[in-house]
């Protein structure tokens, strides 16, 4: 693997940032496009390497869910210096990205849940769930082997790096994860965009879509469909438009945070009757 593109990376400038979080088995190559486009719009991006991510398969033998979490919480604290800070998240970044939103409500003030791994596609990932309390997949199949990714962008796919296998075990602490995470989901009071690829051959749209009517008490919830790419979204056809609608929202955020601190320090300052 070219762990020269799979690095984490930090890019732009500006007095707010956003903590862009990859899916399983991915890195941050996955996310770069869209962190490079915010960057662009005057905004601070980092992007850190999950535990075990974006090396080789054996760097996933000793991490778990745990592991991930508190790397993402970590970043999170690391960007105590900005103004206010989104978190958007690809896959089960998406569902790290809910946790942080949820367990931080003070620090995460705008959410984006890109393909969120609410649930998966296909009968293969229901059979192997079914499976995971009885040990039988670690041991008839310990290690899962991948060839390609979920592009369908020709370039793209051609120039990703991919983990060309995963412990079997692992998957487990994705399940474990997306209960918790979907637990979470009504404690969640940011604003939050939820993003689904109707070509997804990884995780069901309609997941996402059900994930965004349990945002019940986020102050408001929008949802984007797009019809071209697969479920590496940032990086396919429909990349472009993630990247600007989440410019967008992001930047409305900023306006809406902006006014509400204004009016704060206002009232701070009116002398009481």
């Amino acid at each position: 693997m070219d762990t020269w593109k799979t690095a984490p990376f930090e890019l732009g400038h500006g007095d707010d940032a956003c903590l862009l979080l990859h899916g399983f088995t991915g890195s941050p190559w996955d996310i770069r496009p869209l962190g490079e486009a915010l960057a662009a719009r005057g905004m601070h991006v980092k992007a850190p390497r999950l535990p075990g991510h974006g090396t080789t398969p054996e760097a996933m033998l000793e991490v778990g869910h745990q592991h991930w979490q508190e790397a993402a919480l970590e970043a999170l604290h690391s960007l105590r210096g900005f103004r206010h800070v989104f978190v958007a998240g690809l896959s089960m970044g998406a569902l790290l990205g809910l946790r942080l939103a949820a367990r931080c409500p003070e620090r995460v003030k705008g959410l984006v849940l890109i393909a969120p791994a609410a649930r998966f596609k296909g009968p293969t990932m229901a059979l192997l769930k079914g499976l995971r309390r009885t040990g039988l997949l670690e041991r008839v199949k310990p290690w899962v082997r991948k060839t390609a990714t979920d592009l369908s962008d020709p370039v793209a796919l051609a120039d990703a790096p991919i983990l060309p296998a995963f412990p079997s075990a692992r998957l487990n602490d994705v399940w474990i994860l997306q209960e918790v995470a979907l637990a979470d989901a009504p404690l969640v009071r940011c604003p939050t965009l939820v993003v689904v690829a109707e070509q997804d051959h990884v995780v069901d749209p309609d997941g996402g879509r059900w994930l965004a009517g349990q945002l019940t008490k986020a102050s408001g919830v929008q949802l984007l469909s797009l019809q071209e790419g697969y479920h590496i979204i940032p990086r396919d056809r429909g990349g472009p438009r993630l990247a600007a609608e989440v410019g967008d929202f992001l930047k409305r955020l900023q306006g809406w945070t902006e006014d509400a601190d204004a009016s704060a320090t206002a009232s701070a300052g009116t002398p009481a009757p």
